[in-house]
C-alpha cells in the first residue's frame, strides 16, 4: 500500500508543489502581517496540496494516450500500467474533497473562489488540444495560489497586491513555454498546441525571455506596492540570478540541462520570494 501511494506521488511529481505552495503562503503572510494563526496554515497548506493533486492526477489520466505515444512519457506510471485509471481517479476525487473541505473551512469567500480556481487547474489539461495559449492558462492557474493564500486569511479580495498574482502568471507561462519545447516535434505531429510546437523553439524561448522580464517587473512592483524592506530585494536579486542562469544553461538547440532550469531554479525563486517575504514582515515587526 505504501509503496503504491509513493509510486503515485512521484506519478504527480508531489515534490513540485513547492513551485505553488511557497505564493500561497506569501498570500497569506502578507494578508497577516506576518505568521497566520496555525489553523489558518494549516488548511492553507491542505487547500494547495489537494488542489495540485487533483489538477495533476486530472492531466496524468487525460494525456495518457499521449503519454503512452511519447518516448519522454512513456514510463509514467499511469501509462505503463503501475497505477491503474481507477486508482488515478480516486485519488483525483479524493484530492479534490481535501481542497474543497480546507477551503470551507477557512472562510466564505475562499470556498466561493475555490471551484474557479480548480476548474481553472483542470482546464490547462485540455488546453493543449486547442490553443498554444495553454502556457497562459497554466500561469493564470497558478497565479490563484497567493490570491487564495490572501483570501483565506482576509475573507475578502480588499489590499490584495494583483502584482503579485500577474508576476506569477508570467513566470510560470515563461518556464512552461521552455518545458513544452521538450515536446514541440510530438506534439506538432499529434496535432497538440503550445508555443514551440506552433511557432518554434526559437521563438517560445523569446517570449519566455519576455515573459520572465515582466515577471521579475511585477514581483518588483510587489515589493513597492506592500513597502517590504530590503530582505524582500535580497530574495529579488535571487531571483533575477536564477531566471538569468535558467536562460544562460537552456538554449533552442540544446535542452540537455532543461531540468536543472525547469525544476532547482524554478523551486529556488518560489522559496526565495516566501523566505525574503516572511523575513521583510517579521523584521518590520519588531
Amino acid at each position: 500500500m505504501l509503496k503504491k501511494i509513493a509510486i503515485m506521488l512521484e506519478m504527480i511529481k508531489f515534490k513540485h508543489t513547492v513551485f505553488a505552495l511557497p505564493f500561497a503562503l506569501m498570500g497569506a503572510f502578507l494578508a497577516a502581517h506576518g505568521v497566520p494563526d496555525a489553523r489558518t496554515f494549516v488548511w492553507v497548506v491542505l487547500a494547495m496540496g489537494g488542489a495540485r493533486t487533483c489538477a495533476m492526477g486530472f492531466n496524468r489520466i487525460v494525456d495518457v494516450r499521449f503519454d503512452r505515444k511519447n518516448p519522454r512519457t512513456a514510463e509514467r506510471a499511469l501509462a505503463a500500467g503501475t497505477v491503474k485509471l481507477w486508482e488515478a481517479w480516486s485519488m483525483v476525487i479524493a484530492a479534490g474533497a481535501v481542497f474543497f473541505l480546507a477551503c470551507a473551512r477557512l472562510n466564505y469567500l475562499t470556498l466561493v473562489l475555490s471551484p474557479v480556481a480548480l476548474t481553472l487547474t483542470l482546464l490547462y489539461s485540455l488546453t493543449k488540444r486547442f490553443t498554444w495559449l495553454c502556457h497562459v492558462v497554466l500561469g493564470l492557474a497558478l497565479a490563484f495560489s497567493p490570491l487564495g493564500g490572501f483570501v483565506a486569511v482576509k475573507g475578502t479580495l480588499l489590499g490584495f497586491p494583483y502584482v503579485l498574482s500577474l508576476g506569477v502568471l508570467f513566470w510560470v507561462a515563461g518556464f512552461d513555454m521552455v518545458y513544452a519545447c521538450l515536446d514541440a516535434d510530438f506534439d506538432r505531429q499529434e496535432g497538440l498546441y503550445s508555443m514551440p510546437s506552433r511557432f518554434g523553439r526559437h521563438n517560445a524561448f523569446r517570449l519566455a525571455v519576455a515573459f520572465h522580464v515582466l515577471a521579475f517587473a511585477m514581483f518588483l512592483a510587489t515589493g513597492v506596492v506592500v513597502r517590504l524592506n530590503y530582505w524582500y530585494f535580497i530574495g529579488l536579486a535571487i531571483t533575477a540570478v536564477c531566471l538569468f542562469y535558467q536562460h544562460l544553461v537552456v538554449n533552442p538547440k540544446d535542452l540537455s540541462r532543461i531540468q536543472v532550469s525547469f525544476f532547482q531554479m524554478n523551486g529556488i525563486i518560489s522559496l526565495a520570494l516566501f523566505l525574503s517575504t516572511w523575513l521583510s514582515l517579521s523584521l518590520a515587526a519588531r
